[in-house]
């Protein structure tokens, strides 16, 4: 598509003069520019009269007297054309400022259009009137989830986990209208870090045995054990949004977040993080936190499915990961999330 962008400068009519197309002070100056052209164009003709008695003169053609003689001659000549056209001049800039003084002449008034080329058609808009409302096809949101982790195999949850083991998530995401006058369909798409927490029971925790990971018993009473993993994740969500456009006069405005909305989709990304924490105390009664850093056998790679539905910035969300949370134990087992969900404009 091609723009072009110009000026049309509109000149009201004058029914007296009919002259039209220029202001008061433009057609002053072209009156004045008129009169020194001509008293320019005159003197330079006068020059040339002058130039050619002299060159008789200096020929011996003519007298010096028929010289003087033919010079006043040519100068009363050159003088009156002056007088007679710039008169002719005088009466045009006497009538402007009547007309003036009348009222009968308007400043100019610029008025800009703007015309667009494409294949189907052409379009003049006028943009002397107020600007055209741009609606933005995409906006941003921030986005908070929080819920319940648990490892399922074939539907069934996984035993030996608290129900205590959660996650929330907090990304950045992009929501672009994909069509142009209808709000109800939006691609979603972002950057988000997922956090994981496995939170095994009966004071148990995690331990690493080659490229095995298994439960065991700490052997002391547990106040926290939990495996946490950090996922960076890519979410993209077909997104229908059933918020209706708002219209007042020629202004269209497409909202989004303002009723209900239903988002289907997935995610991919990388494992960027393991560690597990632990919380107790010690055999002299003090109470003890560790981190333990370190690979727990969690797949690098991550992917899956997700869903919500939501109402405004609140909803509820689902998460289930395609891929087996670790590499060679708990075989079969995918991790589940539901909960809440937030996207904030």
């Amino acid at each position: 598509m091609i723009r072009v962008t110009f000026y049309v400068v509109a000149f009201l009519c004058l029914a007296v003069t009919k002259v039209s197309g220029q202001t008061f002070a433009k057609r002053a100056g072209d009156i004045s520019h008129n009169i020194d052209k001509i008293t320019q164009q005159e003197k330079d003709s006068l020059k040339l009269e002058v130039d050619a008695v002299n060159l008789l003169l200096d020929k011996n053609e003519i007298t010096p007297a028929e010289a003087d003689a033919r010079k006043k001659q040519y100068a009363e000549k050159r003088a009156k054309n002056i007088e007679t056209r710039v008169s002719v001049e005088e009466q045009k800039l006497a009538d402007l400022v009547r007309d003036k003084v009348d009222g009968k002449i308007q400043e100019e008034r610029i008025r800009r259009f703007n015309i667009t080329y494409n294949d189907e058609y052409d379009k003049i808009r006028d943009t002397t009137k107020a600007k055209r409302h741009v609606q933005r096809r995409t906006t941003t949101q921030f986005v908070y989830a929080l819920g319940v982790n648990r490892l399922v195999k074939d539907g069934a949850a996984a035993e030996g986990f608290k129900w205590r083991s959660d996650f929330y998530e907090v990304g950045l995401t992009w929501n672009t209208r994909l069509l142009k006058n209808n709000n109800l369909l939006h691609a979603k798409y972002g950057l988000s870090l997922q956090y994981n927490n496995l939170r095994p029971d009966n004071d148990r925790y995690f331990v690493k045995d080659g490229n095995q990971t298994v439960i065991a018993d700490f052997g002391h009473k547990l106040d926290v054990a939990r495996l946490r993993y950090v996922n960076l994740v890519v979410p993209a969500h077909l997104e229908f949004d059933f918020t209706k456009k708002r219209v007042n006069g020629d202004k269209v405005d497409f909202r989004t977040h303002e009723s209900f909305r239903i988002g289907i989709g997935g995610y991919a990304g990388l494992n960027v993080k393991e560690k597990q924490i632990l919380k107790y105390r010690n055999d002299e009664g003090n109470k003890v936190r560790q981190k333990i850093k370190g690979d727990y056998n969690v797949n690098d790679f991550v992917y899956g499915v997700s869903a919500y539905v939501s109402y405004r910035a609140i909803g509820v969300y689902a998460k289930y990961d395609l891929q087996e949370v670790f590499t060679h134990s708990f075989s079969g087992y995918n991790n589940f999330s539901l909960g809440m969900r937030f996207d904030l404009n």
